[in-house]
């Protein structure tokens, strides 16, 4: 167990570190935040809302093909670039600055 906590912490770190990203969040199966690096208020606004997004798009996916599924999911607006990897009872949010 500490070594799977160990990979993931080693993962957010390298993409934390890449060029342009704002920050993460990591939220569980719930909806709740567990790890940030983003004040309290920003990270449940985020949260909250890409969680119903992702659901929502992800149920979207499936009514168009049941043997189909998310897998990642990539919002660009003038400020940011919003990507949303869901993983089995986890959802991993990345903000980033967009690439000019």
């Amino acid at each position: 167990m500490a070594e799977a906590k160990a990979e993931v912490e080693e993962t957010l770190k390298r993409i934390e570190a890449h060029k342009g990203v704002v920050g993460t969040i990591v939220v569980n199966a719930e909806g709740i935040p567990i790890r940030t690096t983003f004040d309290n208020s920003t990270t449940v606004q985020y949260a909250g809302l890409l969680q119903q997004l992702t659901m929502k798009a992800r149920s979207t996916v499936r009514d168009i093909d049941p043997r189909n599924d998310l897998t990642f999911l990539r919002i660009r607006s003038k400020k940011h670039e919003i990507m949303v990897a869901p993983e089995n009872e986890y959802l991993l949010i990345v903000i980033q600055k967009p690439c000019e």
